[in-house]
Formats: C-alpha cells, sequence, structure tokens
C-alpha cells in the first residue's frame, strides 16, 4: 500500500483550496423500497451494505456512478475512529458510500482504472436523539456479529445517511484505505457532521467481531502524506477578508 496519492488524508482548511467549479452533489435513485432487500455483512474489516446499481451520483462529478457499497470505520468506546481527520481532529465514526464510473462493467473492472471510483465520505458524531437512518443499520448489528455473516435489511433512504447539505465538501485524489489501496479515488468529504444517539454508536463500536474473536475496534487507517496533492473545497474556507482585531 505505498504510493504518493495514498488516504484517508488530513483535511487542513487553512491549505484548502475553494473550488467554484465544485458544483452540489445530487444522488439519484437512493430512496429505496421496504421489500427491496439489501445484504449486510461483517466482512471481518467493517460492517458492509451491499448497494444496487440504480443508486447513482448524477451531479457533483464530471462522469456518472453507480453506488456499489456503503461501509463504517469507528473507533472504541474510549476513543474516535474516523478515517479522514479535519485540522488534526478525528471524529467519532466515518461512513463512506463507494461508486464506481459507469463507462466501466463493474466495481471490480473500475478500481483498477484512475477514474474509477467515487467515494462520497461523511463524519458522524454523538448528538441528542436517535438516527432513524442510521438505526435501519444498526439495528440488525447483533444478527452479524460473527465474521462471514449476513442478513437481510429492507430498503429504506440511503441518503438519510449523508448530510442533507451535499454543497459543503471538500475534495481530493487519493485511495481506497484497505488493501489493494488501489489509487482509483475520488474522495468527496462532506463539512456537515451527522450525529447518532450515545447508545446508538456504543452499537457500533461495541457489537461487531474480528477474525481473532476480539470485538472489532479501531478500524481505522492512519492519515497519509498528502505528497504535495492539492485539496479542493466548494466553499470558502477562510475569511477572504481580514478583519482587524476588535
Amino acid at each position: 500500500c505505498g504510493g504518493t496519492k495514498q488516504s484517508p488524508i488530513n483535511v487542513d482548511t487553512a491549505q484548502a483550496i475553494f473550488s467554484p467549479d465544485l458544483r452540489p452533489i445530487q444522488l439519484s435513485g437512493y430512496s429505496l423500497p421496504a421489500n427491496e432487500l439489501l445484504k449486510l455483512k461483517n466482512n471481518g474489516h467493517t460492517v458492509v451494505l451491499e448497494l444496487p446499481d440504480s443508486l447513482a451520483l448524477t451531479g457533483g462529478y464530471a462522469q456518472q456512478y453507480r453506488a456499489a457499497q456503503l461501509h463504517l470505520h469507528w473507533g472504541s468506546p474510549t476513543g474516535p475512529g474516523s478515517e479522514h481527520t479535519v485540522n488534526g481532529r478525528r471524529f467519532a465514526a466515518e461512513i463512506h458510500v463507494v461508486h464506481y464510473n459507469t463507462k466501466y462493467d463493474s466495481f471490480t473492472e473500475a478500481m483498477v482504472h484512475p477514474d474509477g471510483l467515487a467515494v462520497l465520505g461523511a463524519f458522524l458524531e454523538v448528538g441528542h436523539g436517535e438516527n432513524q437512518y442510521y438505526h435501519e443499520i444498526l439495528k440488525h448489528l447483533y444478527e452479524i456479529k460473527e465474521v462471514g455473516q449476513e442478513t437481510l435489511v429492507p430498503g429504506f433512504n440511503i441518503a438519510g445517511l449523508l448530510p442533507a447539505n451535499l454543497k459543503l465538501y471538500f475534495h481530493y485524489n487519493g485511495s481506497l484505505t484497505t488493501p489493494p489501496c488501489y489509487q482509483t479515488v475520488k474522495w468527496t468529504i462532506f463539512n456537515q457532521t451527522m450525529l447518532l444517539s450515545h447508545r446508538q454508536m456504543s452499537v457500533l463500536v461495541s457489537t461487531l467481531r474480528s477474525p481473532d474473536d476480539e470485538l472489532l475496534q479501531n478500524n481505522y487507517r492512519p492519515v497519509q502524506n498528502l505528497h504535495g496533492r492539492r485539496v479542493l473545497a466548494s466553499f470558502q474556507t477562510t475569511p477572504s477578508v481580514k478583519h482587524a482585531p476588535g
């Protein structure tokens, strides 16, 4: 997993470059009927929800991308576990929704091409009240405690797992964060965080087991060197006018 375009990274908001060309991300087909069953699996590294390719990114990217799966990264009851950090701050957890370029026939084919993959990332934090969308996944985790176990989850509005504001985000070129770490991912990291209840977060960090039969915790990769890559922002991250003190 060497290379100069690895992920995750620390997003330094003072260094991010405002790009007016970054249009709002647009999702299509994300609201699924309950009679469409989705496979939820403990793959030993994380929890994966397989997504039908009727879900697509139709705006914000130059090309069209289809959804493949989503998964989460988290810490433990004693510490946060997002993969990306912002100004050195790590969040409680992070969701990744993985898409592949429609000009390729499959995720497997796409993932080796430079324009192959697009991943939407959002940070999760503890807030007040249950998050109804995350509940649709978390309530099934006890069914897939052991590695390799899978269950079926009724369809729901997948867009609810992502921020309401899809206009504000950071964008950079990077990699998959697990082997084979292909450097083929166009990353979108949303600025708005998602809130889960304290109980929901503890279910996330304390339910699944790892291949060595420990609790699956801290399943995030350390931040990688930027090696001169530019991080773009769809919004102004620093005031353009410097005000005098007072």
